[in-house]
């Protein structure tokens, strides 16, 4: 599994570190956010989407916001980035994703640079301690790594950090 490692994943789980990547803001492509530079105000007006994999009722996008004394309206939490995009291409609800980790999934969204900068964050390889020692899945591990650090400094449309 891949994910965004932060401090609520398990100590439990084996990580590697695979990629940086920074979140971007994804609406359906004829949404009111899709027609020119999105304004922190305009932003705030829409309705969002939460990822949380642990289930929690804010994000790094809360905390900034709340110390600039705003606040998001969040109205559906999922758990993961695929059901963030799927709602948003479906509906006017707003997704925070990571940009280079959701490219082969925003094909027909529109995204869009965010108007608060947030910290980037480490796309990582996770895997259960069981499967530490197993042949076949280090050749996944090694073989999911070096794809991944081909591009490492690439972000989609061949941009560099």
């Amino acid at each position: 599994e891949t994910a965004g490692i932060d401090a609520d994943t398990s100590p439990e789980w084996r990580t590697r570190s695979l990629f940086r990547d920074r979140f971007i803001g994804v609406v359906r492509s004829d949404h009111p956010l899709s027609r020119g530079p999105v304004s922190l105000d305009h932003y705030l007006a829409g309705q969002h989407i939460l990822v949380s994999h642990q289930g929690h009722d804010h994000s790094r996008m809360d905390d900034t916001l709340q110390a600039l004394g705003r606040q998001r309206q969040i109205v559906t939490l999922v758990s993961g980035f695929s059901a963030a995009l799927a709602l948003a291409r479906g509906s006017d609800l707003i997704a925070l994703v990571p940009e280079r980790h959701t490219s082969n999934l925003r094909e027909g969204l529109h995204s869009f640079r965010l108007p608060v900068p947030l910290p980037e964050l480490t796309i990582s390889l996770l895997w259960h301690p069981r499967m530490e020692a197993d042949p076949a899945h280090r050749w996944l591990r090694q073989c999911v790594h070096e794809l991944c650090s081909d591009t490492t400094d690439t972000l989609p449309g061949g941009h560099h950090r």
